[in-house]
């Protein structure tokens, strides 16, 4: 595909009145582990940061292992995902920590779903949780500050918890984004980003690795092409992002 799509987001990071932090958040690390390396691939050969939201129950010891290998010499981050994306509502939206869960049930999944990314990564796991489908409940929270987990990342239409000692950094473009069903154009997708870029960041970039077709890997090339290249775009980590804020 002809790169035109990404002119909106060019015209507005030449626009942009000084450097606009980018991060980007790749969830359901565990599933098709395959198609996760394609796309770290290409986010190395740019020098771009990604977080990769790991499933604990999916993880097992030889991807810990090529991920560690793998960040040697990458600016890849790891964090947990929930703790098996599995959802537990019966009515309505999918969610994992939502309320048809109690307080105490959460809390569990959270601290074993963190001890077991902790003897996968060790030092190597980032303080940041994911909950699946991008939503929960505020009883997550109190949950994820008492097992030392200080970022929570979201989407933004999620809203915030606003609990003390918990960071939140959303992400705000979701590449399989849509309405009713079907996906935006990359058209739309690049006034999208270039509408967050005109209200001044951070910009958060949400990919799903395991359902992105390799035809796609080609778009993700071009515009972590133009991230990388262009001298008002400062990317990072979403713990640097958080720590930053």
């Amino acid at each position: 595909m002809s790169g035109r799509w990404l002119g909106p987001l060019r015209e507005a990071l030449d626009a942009a009145p000084g450097r606009v932090t980018w991060f980007v958040r790749d969830d359901d690390g565990g599933w098709d582990d395959a198609r996760l390396a394609a796309l770290l691939d290409v986010a190395d050969r740019h020098g771009m940061p990604v977080d990769v939201a790991m499933i604990p129950t999916e993880t097992g010891p030889g991807l810990a292992r090529e991920l560690i290998a793998r960040m040697d010499g990458s600016r890849l981050r790891v964090h947990q995902h929930g703790y098996s994306h599995t959802n537990h509502e019966t009515e309505g939206r999918k969610c994992e920590f939502g309320p048809a869960r109690p307080a105490g049930a959460i809390a569990s999944d959270v601290r074993d779903g963190r001890r077991m990314l902790l003897e996968r990564f060790g030092d190597r796991l980032d303080p940041v949780f994911t909950p699946p489908w991008n939503r929960s409940v505020p009883e997550l929270a109190p949950a994820l500050v008492s097992c030392g987990i200080t970022v929570l990342s979201r989407d933004v239409t999620a809203g915030r918890l606003g609990h003390p000692g918990l960071r939140e950094v959303p992400v705000d473009v979701d590449w399989f984004g849509g309405r009713r069903g079907v996906r935006w154009t990359r058209e739309e997708l690049g006034r999208r980003m270039a509408t967050a870029v005109a209200a001044g960041g951070p910009v958060g970039l949400m990919l799903h690795h395991a359902v992105t077709p390799p035809e796609e890997l080609d778009e993700l090339d071009g515009l972590f092409a133009l991230l990388a290249a262009h001298p008002a775009v400062r990317t990072r980590a979403i713990q640097e992002v958080a720590l930053a804020a």
